[in-house]
């Protein structure tokens, strides 16, 4: 059965018009944004079986190559084009509104609230630094690493100078664990212990080193994990 098939208010477009974005399901939108199928299946199948090569979840579908995408029959450069396009406009909407920080960064929760836009479904780690002021409100934020799928590297020097120049008092270390594990490993732990040094004698502060999971966080400062 094609779209044109479907009762006016069955139809992805006409619904999302009608009753708003927040009523289609993941395919719906999905075949929205492909726009159409091919001769032999309508845009919502094209859409589900995308969705199944991504075993449902968009966190997967987000990270799927593009020739991955394009193997699907009826799924060119444009459709492609405009799924990524999609993912990337929804992740740099997180980001923007994650910028304006009105209250001060207390706790590991907070941390990963602010984090969670840029890592949260990640396949390999990136490691961050949170500056804040004396009253702990974030005046910046700096990727300073980002590794393979499980490593990352860190350079003090280079989390010293960013700090000093945007009048920093303290920090926060973040980085993600793509396993889906946030219990730091020995690297970590040395990572940590070598910034906490490094910052401290030029008169820095390490608040906490945060180790994010997607809905799990590590607190170093806390010595606990939390869900999210």
């Amino acid at each position: 059965m094609g779209i044109k098939d479907l009762r006016a208010d069955e139809r992805p477009r006409e619904k999302m018009l009608a009753r708003g974005a927040g009523s289609l399901s993941d395919g719906e939108l999905l075949a929205v944004l492909l726009r159409s199928g091919n001769r032999n299946c309508s845009a919502l199948d094209l859409a589900r079986q995308l969705l199944d090569l991504a075993d449902g979840r968009l966190s997967v579908l987000f990270n799927l190559p593009q020739d991955r995408m394009l193997s699907l029959p009826g799924v060119g450069p444009g459709k492609a084009a405009s799924v990524l396009a999609a993912f990337e406009l929804g992740r740099r909407f997180l980001q923007e509104a994650s910028n304006v920080v009105k209250s001060p960064v207390l706790t590991a929760r907070r941390v990963h609230d602010l984090m969670i836009p840029q890592l949260k479904g990640l396949q390999h780690e990136e490691c961050w630094v949170l500056f804040l002021n004396e009253h702990q409100y974030l005046v910046g934020k700096l990727r300073i690493s980002s590794g393979g799928g499980n490593s990352t590297t860190m350079d003090v020097r280079q989390i010293i100078r960013a700090a000093l120049d945007k009048g920093a008092s303290a920090l926060i270390l973040v980085h993600n664990h793509p396993s889906g594990n946030p219990t730091p490993g020995p690297a970590d732990i040395r990572r940590t212990e070598e910034l906490r040094k490094g910052v401290t004698v030029v008169g820095l502060t390490l608040l906490d080193h945060v180790v994010i999971a997607d809905d799990a966080c590590f607190s170093f400062s806390d010595d606990r994990m939390y869900k999210v």
